[in-house]
């Protein structure tokens, strides 16, 4: 960030900066642009003459006052210090940290055509350590782009994503089943404690079912062995993944961290591994036969020819642990602010029940008939961003920001949670108000001050499964029950554990409405 006061960005000229960037002048930078790119011999100014926090002050604020699973509220602290943008260093990481829509926008339409995420990676570590294929979100350069090309075909097309409606509706009918289940066993008959982790075996099953077209057990009364062993080796590995991450290397033997990040990769490529392999059995043994193949995302993988079988294998393992948490913890907190406005979920529930009539299910076509249902799903992203903290690393060239100049392979760290709190484009950028979405009336906010989803090439790959998937949910979930907060429930706060989850166990009532 420009060490000056806001007072005096007010008198930046913008509009060069935003023709040179390719941005219309039409997206206002919104009180906090970047200074004008001057053109010619004008000395540039470089990372050290950002302000921030030092190395130290770092230290004290991740370790000393508790915010290492805090870092989106760290965000905050930052951008009310230094400004929009600022410098920092922990571990090996030097870092410009973006908290600014307008800034974001110019970083992004400079990232060029094979955009990195990060350049010291966690995740390719595991890959490398052990000899396997890169995913979607590990691959770099031309094989990423071919990578992405392949998977964008069953994931991103809205043709594509429509014929998963039906695995991901029975998934649901088997998780609205459970709720019945749980709710009679709670003393009051409608209490179910901790929905998170329950909307976590249902995102789990659901995920899973896309992406091995075979069911695995979440939602079962007894989840099978392999698959428990599967989703507590998930929440081994991001728990230890945020130790490791600011950890010096030269801990990694002496503390249990490094072990256990690395063990739970192991054994997710392992149960990944089994389910792939016995697809492709299957695959093989009706070729034998002369039958046709036919399926959606995983047979498509196998049998197009287009990605070899490790390939798969990191693929089909990375965008299953990308979709999880999107799903589970963006329905969890959406319901627990709607459990909190009965107004709005009443308004909520009249507008699914008159697009949907009660003798059928929600269908993909559906949706388009619901836009606060849609609107409730961005407010909630908004607010809490399942990754908090996302990359990039442009290593085509060097980046300008204002008369600021970064080299190649300068880390950017873009600051989500803050950018989408900032209140130049949410009035009550706290408040849970879906309707800010929505046409009538609303304020026009920044193109990029809430992209929950990334941006560009790199944006996720499953983001129209998983909006689908929390679509079709919510509205099930809504038109059947009336959702109320527990009487013990208190103000839930959010912790980062490289994804955004509650702090605390969130249990809400269930009522079932008199209209089923």
């Amino acid at each position: 960030m420009i060490s000056m006061s806001l007072r005096r960005w007010s008198h930046i000229r913008i509009r060069p900066l935003l023709q040179t960037c390719g941005v219309t002048q039409g997206r206002a930078l919104h009180g906090t642009a970047a200074a004008a790119i001057t053109q010619g011999d004008k000395k540039m100014k470089t990372f050290d003459d950002l302000p921030g926090p030092s190395l130290l002050a770092n230290l004290y604020w991740f370790f000393i006052r508790g915010y290492l699973f805090h870092t989106h509220e760290l965000q905050l602290i930052y951008k009310k210090r230094y400004g929009p943008y600022w410098r920092s260093e922990i571990g090996k990481y030097r870092m410009v940290n973006i908290a600014d829509p307008a800034i974001l926008e110019l970083l992004l339409r400079q990232e060029g055509k094979y955009p990195l995420r990060n350049e010291i990676d966690l995740w390719r570590s595991h890959r490398e350590l052990r000899n396997f294929s890169y995913g979607p979100f590990t691959e770099r350069g031309e094989k990423w782009h071919t990578l992405r090309t392949v998977l964008n075909q069953k994931m991103l097309k809205p043709k594509e994503v429509k014929n998963y409606a039906g695995s991901i509706n029975e998934v649901i009918s088997d998780f609205m089943g459970r709720l019945q289940d749980l709710r009679k066993q709670s003393p009051s008959g409608e209490t179910i404690n901790d929905v998170a982790n329950e909307l976590y075996r249902f995102a789990f099953e659901g995920v899973s079912y896309i992406v091995f077209e075979t069911r695995i057990g979440c939602l079962d009364k007894h989840i099978p062995p392999e698959t428990q062993k599967f989703i507590d080796s998930i929440a081994e590995m991001f728990r230890s993944s945020v130790y490791v991450t600011y950890l010096p290397a030269w801990t990694r033997n002496l503390l249990p961290y490094w072990r256990r990040y690395i063990e739970g990769w192991d054994n997710v490529f392992d149960f990944g591994k089994k389910l792939i392999d016995k697809k492709m059995s299957e695959i093989e043994s009706r070729l034998e036969k002369g039958e046709e193949v036919q399926g959606e995302f995983l047979t498509y993988l196998l049998s197009s020819g287009k990605l070899s079988l490790p390939e798969v294998y990191g693929s089909v393992c990375e965008v299953l642990l990308a979709g999880v948490d999107t799903t589970s913890n963006t329905l969890c907190w959406s319901l627990y602010h709607l459990a909190r406005d009965p107004e709005l979920q009443q308004t909520l529930h009249e507008e699914v029940i008159h697009a949907v009539p009660m003798d059928r299910i929600p269908v993909a076509d559906d949706v388009t008939h619901m836009p606060l249902l849609r609107a409730v799903i961005k407010e909630t992203l908004r607010l809490y961003p399942v990754v908090p903290t996302n990359a990039r690393i442009v290593h085509e060239h060097e980046v300008v920001i204002g008369d600021y100049k970064f080299p190649k392979n300068t880390l950017f760290v873009l600051s989500h949670y803050a950018i989408s709190r900032d209140e130049t484009n949410f009035k009550d950028p706290e408040k849970f108000y879906p309707k800010r979405w929505l046409r009538d009336g609303a304020k026009t906010h920044h193109p990029f001050s809430a992209i929950p989803f990334g941006y560009g090439l790199r944006a996720c790959v499953g983001k129209r499964i998983a909006e689908l998937e929390m679509h079709l949910a919510l509205s099930r979930i809504i038109r059947t029950f009336e959702v109320k907060p527990d009487a013990k429930l208190e103000n839930v706060k959010s912790i980062a554990r490289i994804v955004l989850s509650p702090s605390k166990k969130i249990n809400l009532r269930f009522i079932e409405r008199k209209s089923v």
